[in-house]
């Protein structure tokens, strides 16, 4: 579409469309007779900083859902103390969830989903924080009310904020993300209660997804024996490599049970819930403890108090979101040093941002298995 070029004789901007972009022409600079600059000065200056970038961009209105790959305006993004170039995030399970729309994980539209981020300040208001660092967010909260990391650009609060720790890359720093965060708490909990490798075999279920995965690799680099459950047994050889020392079918857990069963484990890390978790807490050891941090199978919990009464089996409930800062830095520090790096690498998958929204579909069906970290340049 092109304007009449003698407009630029009237104070209009002459312009034309090629390839998608908006060109201007140098336009005069004479103030008006006002003081101020002309109109199309003014609407050349506003279009030139005008900036925008690509992310997955969540809407829904009159119960009709939409998730796209879109080009949003930086102004859109919400105010915040520090603003970060996104290189990388990463797909959580809460993350396909809302992608997908199969659970009501976005309390904000629209919405930009993505639990995690990393990538260098571009603007800061918080002293903490100056152009050039490399930081990470996980949790806090974004991607469900406040706008997250699958995108190019974002915006946090500095109290979310954490440096990158100099032994990650940005693409490892997410390869842990919410998910490894999420398992060194589940495995801080146990290390609390007191549980021992020599107290007997520690139970993970759904062991193909990234809590569990990540907990498997901490769990035996322990020295724990890890028992790994799974519906995807063709992936017993990945798992052992990940450090199981057994592997056994989800489905002898998924069913109704009795209320206490032969006691089998020391503890376990439950990424299920439902029946699963419910099973698993009657086969726990006197004084045993489980952690639970998901809700694969369901959020109900359909089963009796019997093992927390007559065994003294302790369940504890792992909320990684809203981690306080100090035991935040802790479990990243302790990642950081007792993560075997090289096994992480062996479970992740890199995709581009292009790709989240049919992976989400993928991982929500049970057909990824392992971490999947987004390159936001990609």
């Amino acid at each position: 579409m092109r304007s009449n070029p003698n407009h630029r004789n009237r104070g209009f901007a002459y312009h034309e469309f090629t390839g998608g972009r908006l060109h201007f022409p140098q336009l005069p600079t004479t103030a008006c007779r006002h003081g101020r600059q002309p109109r199309a000065r003014r609407r050349y200056d506003e279009a030139r900083t005008m900036t925008t970038f690509k992310a997955i961009f969540l809407t829904k209105a009159d119960n009709q859902f939409s998730a796209n790959l879109s080009d949003i305006d930086e102004r859109a993004l919400p105010d915040a103390d520090v603003s970060v170039g996104v290189t990388h995030s990463c797909l959580n399970y809460k993350d396909a969830l809302a992608i997908t729309n199969h659970a009501p994980v976005v309390r904000r539209w629209p919405m930009i989903p993505g639990i995690d981020s990393c990538g260098i300040v571009t603007s800061s208001r918080d002293a903490r924080f100056t152009v050039g660092d490399a930081v990470f967010v996980n949790g806090w909260e974004t991607g469900e009310i406040h706008w997250g990391g699958l995108a190019q650009q974002a915006k946090f609060k500095g109290d979310w904020l954490l440096p990158l720790p100099q032994a990650l890359t940005p693409q490892r720093a997410m390869a842990i993300g919410t998910a490894g965060h999420t398992a060194m708490l589940s495995v801080l909990a146990l290390e609390r209660h007191g549980i021992a490798p020599n107290h007997g075999d520690v139970l993970v279920t759904g062991a193909c997804g990234g809590v569990a995965g990540v907990a498997i690799l901490l769990l035996s680099r322990f020295g724990y024996r890890v028992v790994a459950s799974t519906g995807r047994l063709a992936e017993g050889a990945y798992l052992t490599d990940l450090g199981a020392a057994e592997v056994i079918d989800r489905a002898t857990l998924s069913a109704p049970g009795k209320p206490l069963q032969a006691e089998r484990y020391a503890a376990v890390i439950d990424t299920v819930g439902s029946h699963t978790l419910v099973n698993a807490c009657a086969q726990l050891k006197y004084g045993a403890a489980a952690a639970t941090c998901g809700m694969a199978q369901g959020l109900d919990m359909p089963g009796t108090v019997a093992p927390f009464i007559l065994r003294g089996v302790s369940l504890y409930g792992i909320q990684s979101s809203l981690t306080p800062l100090p035991l935040r830095r802790t479990a990243w520090a302790r990642l950081v040093t007792d993560l075997d790096l090289a096994k992480l690498d062996a479970m992740t998958t890199v995709i581009p941002l292009a790709r989240a929204i049919p992976t989400a579909t993928a991982m929500i069906q049970g057909r990824i298995r392992g971490r999947v970290v987004v390159d936001t340049s990609a």
